[in-house]
């Protein structure tokens, strides 16, 4: 089989490297495409588009393959692969990075961190520069200068129809609206430009340690510390366990000069009775990936989110109600919240926290009680909550999308939809 003008490596499920060419993060996700086209070129990848169109298969796209649904792998269908589009150009005079539709975030912190320099990213570096970007993108630069899709100057982009648009603030100001958070919905996304700042190369995190009886005093103490709380700091909370017993944590994470960053820690230390601490010191880099995994497609995995405007102590409480393998509480707010709300897809930029919640394990044996633990702890937290983050969907829920986007926003994203895919060419996405 070939398809005409494309330079790139086709897979069939009987040639060699198919199963690690369909795995993706969730090893949950078990589905088996005709033919996965892994793009060298934006040419590429509209050969390959327009071979599937024409072929009538369904379609699915993947960067890092770090959907917790595995969207892009569709039975029968084709997967285009564009990890073969993974440069990274970063230009340190004019803080640019031009960055490959299929880069993952590490590439990207690495050629960044070679001048200091740095945008928003996620916080596991083997995740899809692509997924993350177009839902959002959050992580521990947020506060200080914003959503990841906030510092997108351009992007290259594939129609259904295997146009080649430069999508920008000033050209196709729609689309661009569109890119900043609503999904991949509108066509394939070869090359992002991104607008990087001076970070420096330094981290700080701190960790206070308490029994779970003392949490409540713990997170409230925490609470009224979010006023004070520098954009540098993303104050961070958690429950999980730490030497086998159940415990909560507060902390902050700190970028920059952590000499500053330390003159927090008293305030911190003065909330209760924590029972340990862990106070580090580290690069950006190693902050970046202190979350990867070491078998990233062995884990079976689920998570739920929300956004919360407020945390009262009924949330807290809720919180703090069940002992689990881990959830988190992140303070956004800082520079989030100085794009006006209109400006993009992405909705929730008045949420005061976002809630985590998430679990792995191997033995499929164990999915229901797994995941039905995560629903039934997160489910205490629903009526403090204001919505949902498209990227830690997990379910296959219709109406999950809601959630995520406000109704004038989904009548918009729906509209873009309409005009730039009439065919739903790209069905797998959460707004399709």
């Amino acid at each position: 089989m070939t398809i005409a003008a494309f330079e790139g490596l086709l897979t069939r499920p009987e040639d060699a490297g198919y199963d690690s060419g369909r795995a993706v993060w969730n090893a949950m996700v078990d589905r088996r495409p005709a033919l996965i086209a892994r793009c060298s070129s934006t040419a590429d990848v509209v050969a390959a588009l327009r071979y599937g169109r024409d072929a009538g298969l369904e379609i699915g796209v993947r960067g890092g393959g770090h959907s917790f649904l595995g969207l892009p792998v569709v039975d029968g269908g084709l997967l285009l692969d564009l990890s073969g589009l993974s440069s990274v150009q970063v230009d340190p005079v004019s803080r640019r990075a031009r960055v490959g539709g299929g880069a993952l975030l590490g590439a990207l912190d690495v050629a960044s961190q070679r001048y200091g320099l740095a945008t928003t990213a996620g916080n596991v570096s083997h995740t899809g520069v692509g997924g993350l970007t177009l839902g959002g993108g959050v992580g521990w630069l947020a506060r200080a200068y914003g959503l990841t899709c906030d510092n997108v100057v351009s992007y290259q982009l594939v129609t259904a129809d295997g146009a080649v648009l430069r999508v920008s603030e000033t050209s196709y100001p729609d689309l661009f609206w569109g890119l900043r958070g609503g999904g991949g919905s509108f066509g394939v996304v070869t090359e992002f430009e991104f607008r990087l700042y001076p970070v420096g190369t330094q981290a700080l995190t701190v960790d206070l340690y308490y029994d779970l009886d003392d949490g409540g005093t713990a997170l409230r103490g925490w609470r009224d510390l979010f006023a004070e709380a520098p954009r540098a700091a993303t104050p961070v909370a958690r429950v999980g366990r730490r030497d086998g017993r159940p415990i909560a944590s507060i902390g902050y994470v700190w970028v920059g000069d952590v000499a500053e960053g330390r003159r927090l820690l008293p305030s911190y230390e003065a909330i209760g009775r924590p029972v340990a601490r862990r106070v580090r010191e580290l690069s950006y880099l190693d902050l970046q990936t202190q979350s990867d995994d070491a078998e990233r497609h062995a884990l079976r995995r689920y998570c739920k989110g929300h956004y919360l405007r407020s945390l009262p102590d009924a949330a807290i409480d809720a919180f703090l109600s069940r002992d689990v393998p881990g959830a988190r509480m992140t303070l956004n707010g800082g520079a989030i919240t100085d794009v006006p709300d209109a400006e993009t897809a992405y909705s929730h930029r008045d949420a005061l926290v976002e809630f985590t919640t998430g679990d792995d394990w191997t033995d499929p044996a164990e999915d229901t009680t797994r995941i039905t633990a995560a629903r039934t702890y997160a489910a205490t937290l629903e009526p403090y909550t204001s919505g949902s983050y498209v990227n830690t969907f997990a379910d296959n829920d219709p109406t999950a999308v809601r959630r995520a986007y406000t109704p004038e926003k989904l009548t918009r994203l729906h509209h873009l939809k309409s005009t730039y895919d009439p065919t739903n060419t790209f069905s797998h996405t959460p707004l399709s």
